[in-house]
């Protein structure tokens, strides 16, 4: 049989601060109490009107005060003055109204007595005045509780409120100005990223190149039994939108390690040496938290070139990178932290960070091939439902140049237009109308162009496809529209590569500048005049002609000269960007003259083009009026039909 406990209960211990902040609490509820139920009990009246109450003897008796004074009248006696004194003024004015009234047996139902305050004047006949009414009059002094309340509690009370908020002011901007020089870098645990090499696609080089760094992290024992030192920071160079903080996170999530991630942007103020304290911080918490790894997103932001100031100068932003570089020293390799840092501008970073012991490995993170858009478009399909039509690799072969984030966009640019449809699975219509959402822009439903200007349009449009259609090393035509899009665009020609280009030929140059030239071609020949809806094509074949010149020698009067000057050049997969020239005034003068042949050429080849299948080309154009869109299918049929006719 058990013991019963004979522990004895434990006293419960009293909170002493608790019950002084109570006690506070009641004093402060008593005495508002008592005001309150005496200022609801009392009428406050002048002190003119006391006067003449003490002059009628209603004053039964008062309290004199400091300030104010407070008493009981009598209703009765104050009736009674009053009624007597209207008495003797009816009678003056009307002496037959000046019989008295009988009293009525009737009682009065107001009350006897009621309490009154008024504020108390200096008066010196006071007392002989309340003597000769034979009122009992008493003088009192302020309550203890009234007084310790006032003039203590209550002071006392709004001084501690008050430096309470002070402390707390002086406190935030102390840790504020203490945390100026801070690290603003994020700490991600390794199960926050929620990323991994399998949602990255499209770069299995680059997957490649990383995977030894996450080997390092997970088994560092391998590498320095062999004598081996990985690299202390990895650049990841690409063009915006390809993935670069996507792989960063990635790295992280495979080596579940700490992922320190900032922008270069964060080290940036102004005040001097702030970023360089935020950089020796940053190292400093990397260096407690191994293995783990620092991603500096934006790295042209702090690590743009050094330059040369004439005069004394205070450059925080060069501060910032020196600190950069030493940290960057400072630490031995194989102590398990490593620095992965992504730009879309190499070309303006300093030298010194991209030597061997700093950054000394560039990972490139490109556009991706056509395999590689395939499996951008797998990755980012996993939880949509695809209709049975939908075929991801016809879509990857219509989004050529697309960067993943255009891919992911396009994804979900197609779910959008499913809802908006009501349609509970998304189909290939609505993917290849995200596909032109993005590369022309939205549907202009409100500009409304009237017949002439459509009819324009669409010669405009028909004479880019059929120059293309008939140039042997021109893209096949996909679609042709004349519904306005994006910001400008009144109509467009949509013509896609059948395979993968990394170079092209002079040929497929020339072929192509008589395709952008084909729609101001068009206009000349049906209308025989031109508009101004042909400045982005000639814009784009200048552009075009001038890099033949200048970059690819493909000229003979310049010949193999490259005079041509790439200015702020972002990584982008823009094929045809026109920089400045980088040579003599003469040589200048050559280049002009050769890029006008070249434009005037392609000209006249459209407009023969042109001239030779005229009737195709009224056919199209009044098939694209009437149904403002055509496809790849609709268009051969059209052309094709003359060949039928002859034969």
């Amino acid at each position: 049989m058990d013991k019963p406990d004979t522990q004895p209960p434990q006293k419960p211990q009293l909170d002493w601060r608790s019950m002084l902040w109570f006690a506070m609490m009641a004093m402060v509820m008593l005495w508002l109490w008592q005001d309150i139920f005496n200022a609801a009990s009392t009428r406050t009246i002048p002190y003119s009107q006391f006067k003449t109450y003490v002059a009628a003897k209603a004053i039964t008796q008062c309290e004199i005060r400091d300030t104010e004074i407070i008493g009981t009248a009598k209703v009765a006696a104050l009736s009674d003055k009053s009624e007597a004194g209207q008495s003797e003024l009816t009678a003056e004015v009307n002496p037959k109204e000046s019989e008295p009234k009988p009293k009525s047996d009737a009682k009065s139902d107001q009350p006897e007595t009621f309490q009154f305050r008024t504020i108390r004047i200096d008066d010196t006949n006071l007392v002989e005045e309340l003597e000769a009414a034979n009122v009992e009059f008493t003088g009192v002094r302020p309550s203890f509780l009234s007084g310790f309340l006032m003039s203590w509690v209550l002071p006392i009370g709004v001084l501690l409120v008050l430096w309470s908020f002070l402390a707390r002011g002086m406190a935030s901007v102390g840790q504020g100005v203490m945390g100026f020089g801070k690290s603003q870098a994020k700490l991600v645990a390794d199960t926050d990223t929620g990323v991994s090499f399998a949602d990255v696609a499209g770069c299995d080089e680059a997957k490649y190149e990383l995977e030894e760094v996450v080997d390092f992290l997970k088994n560092s024992d391998k590498y320095t039994k062999l004598g081996a030192k990985i690299p202390k920071g990895v650049l990841l160079v690409g063009p915006p939108g390809t993935g670069k903080t996507l792989m960063a996170r990635a790295v992280a999530g495979e080596a579940k390690v700490p992922f320190f991630s900032l922008s270069g942007s964060d080290f940036v103020e102004m005040f001097v040496g702030v970023g360089a304290s935020r950089v020796r911080d940053l190292f400093r918490q990397a260096t407690s938290n191994t293995p783990c790894i620092i991603f500096l997103d934006e790295l042209d932001a702090i690590g743009r070139q050094r330059s040369v100031h004439v005069g004394t100068t205070n450059d925080e932003r060069e501060q910032t990178l020196n600190q950069l570089l030493v940290e960057m020293d400072g630490f031995e390799a194989n102590v398990g932290v490593i620095l992965l840092a992504a730009t879309n501008r190499p070309d303006v970073l300093d030298k010194a960070l991209l030597r061997p012991g700093r950054f000394d490995r560039q990972v490139v993170l490109d556009a991706p091939d056509l395999e590689g858009r395939k499996a951008i478009l797998a990755v980012h399909a996993r939880n949509k439902p695809l209709a049975d039509d939908v075929d991801l690799s016809r879509i990857a072969q219509e989004t050529p140049g697309f960067s993943g984030a255009d891919l992911a966009n396009v994804m979900n640019e197609g779910a959008l237009l499913s809802a908006r449809h009501q349609s509970p699975i998304i189909t290939r219509k609505d993917l290849e109308e995200a596909v032109e959402k993005v590369v022309a822009g939205p549907e202009r439903k409100s500009r409304r162009l009237n017949a002439e200007e459509r009819e324009r349009v669409a010669y405009h449009e028909t004479g880019h496809a059929l120059v293309g259609n008939y140039s042997d090393h021109a893209d096949p035509v996909h679609k042709i529209s004349i519904v306005p899009r994006g910001k400008a665009a009144l109509g467009y020609t949509l013509q896609l590569p059948t395979d993968e280009k990394f170079m092209m030929t002079k040929a497929e140059l020339l072929d192509r500048l008589k395709g952008l030239l084909g729609g101001r071609a068009a206009e000349e020949v049906q209308f025989g005049e031109i508009s101004t809806g042909a400045e982005n094509d000639l814009e784009r074949a200048t552009a075009m002609a001038r890099q033949m010149v200048c970059m690819y020698g493909m000229s003979d009067s310049v010949g193999l000269t490259h005079c041509g000057r790439r200015e702020n050049v972002f990584l982008s997969d823009s094929q045809f960007n026109a920089g400045g020239l980088d040579c003599s005034e003469n040589t200048a003068d050559h280049v002009d003259a050769e890029v006008k042949q070249l434009l005037a050429t392609a000209y006249e080849d459209a407009k023969r083009i042109l001239d030779d299948h005229r009737e195709q080309l009224d056919r199209v154009a009044q098939e694209l009026l009437r149904t403002e869109t055509l496809d790849a299918t609709q268009f051969r049929k059209l052309v094709e039909e003359e060949f039928v006719a002859a034969t």
